[in-house]
């Protein structure tokens, strides 16, 4: 299956380890997933910016069976929303604090950006974030 150009340089930049965030060039605003068009402005000129890697957990969920199809292999594996510092939010894999368990997670966790193999991109491309210890 080919990839949608709206997310290419998204996809590239995490197979090289690295998250980026679009940006509009004209309000200066972030914005999150790839859009054609700045929501704020509407404005077409945009670009990609690094992000700081690290936010806030505002929600998540472990999936230990009943995963979509083609995701039964993956299984255990949790998925959360994110509020990056940058102000724009994402869903990405939550790695766990050992194996097969998220129970030190909660909501309003501080975490960070974890970049993974070019291969894990590959299948799947999302974002992988860790919980940072206190």
């Amino acid at each position: 299956m080919q990839t949608p150009i709206i997310v290419t340089e998204f996809r590239a930049g995490l197979s090289d380890g690295k998250l980026l965030v679009q940006l509009c060039k004209d309000c200066g605003k972030p914005n999150m997933w790839p859009r054609y068009a700045c929501p704020h402005c509407q404005s077409e000129n945009l670009d990609w910016q690094h992000s700081g890697g690290v936010g806030t957990l505002h929600s998540f969920c472990v999936l230990r069976q009943g995963a979509p199809e083609g995701f039964e292999e993956d299984l255990p594996y949790a998925i959360g929303v994110v509020k990056l510092d940058e102000g724009v939010q994402l869903a990405v894999r939550l790695v766990p604090s050992a194996p097969d368990d998220w129970s030190e997670y909660q909501c309003d966790d501080r975490v960070e950006f974890v970049p993974v193999s070019a291969d894990q991109i590959e299948k799947r491309p999302c974002a992988t974030f860790k919980r940072i210890a206190d």
